[in-house]
């Protein structure tokens, strides 16, 4: 299977001196969701930014490939024309627009016949914003700010869909929601790759991971392989922890294998 993306030996800088990614290396198949998981600092949204052309002159060395075609060190807008679609962290709303409004923006430059079908695929997905489309943006709760932005990106029509941490400050049951869509929009067709510190909820929809630790990819494998991995469980997924020391006086952390 060819790959739609391909990242391959990529590093980032910050500063001309910061290694943020180094040597970094992954593929994502077509049809396919897969999620990149690790600490804070572990260079995930510096990631996606790369691959979304968000830092300038970077990545430093390495080359990323989509559809079999070079994007790395292109601008942001030619890699979105590609139909690649970052979701950031903050979610990047216009607050001050209503819900239509901003849903608007995500058909900018689109003259095809299939944006109704578009908007129907998103209000089935989330119908609040259908029943709030009047309501300016800055106004909703941080899980429907989150489903106006997952609408809204979905609207360009991605090859691929990024997100970065889209269950951040959501209360369990909306984040639960928020994943459900996930999964829907993957078995319509959309590659995603999702960034998240909950691994947990991540491997629930994803079919591949990759865990990420100091800008290097450590371990790699399908969601069911990582779910039994004893390290991911024990540091990712809250499983295990301490073990009592043969000799049972003191106890001991099982050292990681990567």
């Amino acid at each position: 299977m060819t790959a739609l993306l391909k990242i391959a030996s990529i590093e980032t800088l910050y500063y001309d001196r910061i290694y943020a990614l180094q040597g970094l290396s992954l593929e994502i198949n077509e049809k396919e969701v897969f999620t990149v998981l690790g600490p804070n600092g572990a260079g995930k949204t510096t990631l996606l930014k790369t691959i979304a052309g968000l830092l300038k002159d970077q990545p430093n060395k390495g080359t990323i490939q989509f559809m079999g075609k070079r994007i790395h060190r292109l601008a942001p807008e030619r890699v979105s024309r590609l139909g690649i679609v970052y979701v950031p962290e903050d979610r990047g709303l216009f607050r001050e627009l209503t819900v239509k409004e901003n849903l608007d923006l995500g058909c900018w430059g689109r003259k095809d016949k299939g944006i109704h079908d578009d908007f129907e695929f998103i209000y089935q997905l989330f119908p609040i914003l259908k029943e709030r489309s009047k309501q300016q943006a800055e106004t909703l709760s941080g899980g429907e700010q989150q489903m106006l932005t997952m609408a809204r990106a979905m609207l360009r029509r991605p090859k691929l869909l990024m997100l970065d941490e889209p269950s951040l400050g959501l209360a369990p049951l909306v984040a639960r929601h928020v994943y459900d869509a996930l999964s829907q929009i993957s078995q319509a067709g959309t590659t995603i790759l999702l960034v998240e510190q909950n691994a947990r909820m991540a491997l629930r929809i994803a079919d591949f991971g990759y865990i990420m630790e100091s800008g290097r990819i450590v371990l790699e494998g399908t969601s069911k392989e990582l779910q039994e991995n004893e390290d991911v469980q024990e540091l990712y997924l809250g499983l295990g922890g301490e073990t009592v020391s043969p000799k049972g006086w003191r106890l001991y952390k099982k050292r990681r294998t990567w």
